[in-house]
């Protein structure tokens, strides 16, 4: 996914992998891995990443460096129903927001995605 680091006065700063990862696995591999993901940082209980599930498992995945601030505004940003948690559907077009070089290709994937039923 996406590497962080504290840079510029202790803020986080992520490096894209995303279209590394795509050119590598394709857009099937690409999808299940960002299921992958969600699935790290997700409540077992709720089915979806909150707050607290964030905090807890965002190690798991290089984002140690997240202050609370850093995960609220997470959460804010990818919460399209305004119910404070990222659905599995939320959080992959967050990831898909966060990254601009997916973006541009963001049409043909979700084409094909829609083909193959992801």
């Amino acid at each position: 996914m996406a590497s962080s680091s504290k840079k510029n006065g202790g803020s986080v700063v992520f490096e894209d992998f995303f279209p590394s990862m795509m050119e590598k696995l394709g857009s099937e591999g690409f999808m299940k891995e960002l299921a992958n993901g969600f699935n790290v940082l997700m409540d077992r209980e709720k089915k979806v990443i909150t707050f607290e599930s964030l905090k807890k498992n965002s190690a798991l995945l290089g984002l140690e460096g997240m202050s609370d601030d850093d995960i609220t505004c997470m959460l804010r940003e990818g919460d399209m129903d305004g119910d404070g948690a990222l659905s599995e559907m939320e959080f992959c077009t967050l990831m898909f927001r966060l990254s601009p070089s997916l973006m541009n290709d963001s049409k043909q994937l979700l084409g094909q995605v829609i083909f193959n039923g992801y």
